[in-house]
């Protein structure tokens, strides 16, 4: 298994060559630069192999909600493990990692636009059984994890990830 560990200014370029290696294109690469140079990673995580080289990483930025938005609100995008080290549990270690580190940061709820099959693993439910969409019409793969008792308290409407998801695209 991996290390994982907060993310620092020097893993940037090893961390764009982790997404750009796993998503076989620069896109998402790209959003994780804009994102950490904007200042909107308020949680990014990378796994080390035991040479301290980036395999995997995780990011999660603030959203906003349409109504209740008290900036406590996280969307988990995106997400990479390098090809050589997929399917041995470093990506599902990153994303758990990852929730943690947001609760405890403080974030009330975190939202996801994947799989509902892989993050019901993690807790995620339906966003649209809470009255929330998004953006990006995801439907069903638009989910939610809330992080407390009362996270989606007053959360109601459409939620958008930050404004670099939307550029360079």
């Amino acid at each position: 298994m991996s290390d994982v560990r907060a993310a620092t200014a020097d893993d940037l370029d090893a961390i764009v060559a982790v997404h750009e290696a796993a998503f076989g294109r620069p896109a998402e690469g790209g959003l994780v630069r804009r994102l950490v140079e904007a200042g909107k990673a308020s949680v990014s995580l990378v796994a080390v192999d035991e040479d301290d080289t980036v395999i995997g990483h995780v990011l999660f930025s603030p959203v906003t909600i349409e109504q209740g938005d008290d900036g406590k609100a996280l969307g988990l995008a995106p997400v990479a493990v390098h090809p050589d080290h997929q399917r041995r549990g470093v990506g599902h270690e990153l994303i758990e990692e990852g929730i943690g580190a947001c609760f405890v940061a403080d974030a009330r709820a975190v939202f996801v636009l994947g799989s509902p099959a892989y993050y019901a693993g993690f807790g995620f439910q339906k966003a649209s059984a809470h009255d929330l969409s998004d953006a990006f019409e995801g439907g069903n793969a638009f989910q939610v994890l809330p992080l407390t008792i009362d996270g989606l308290a007053g959360y109601r409407g459409r939620v958008d990830y930050a404004p670099e998801f939307s550029e360079g695209a």
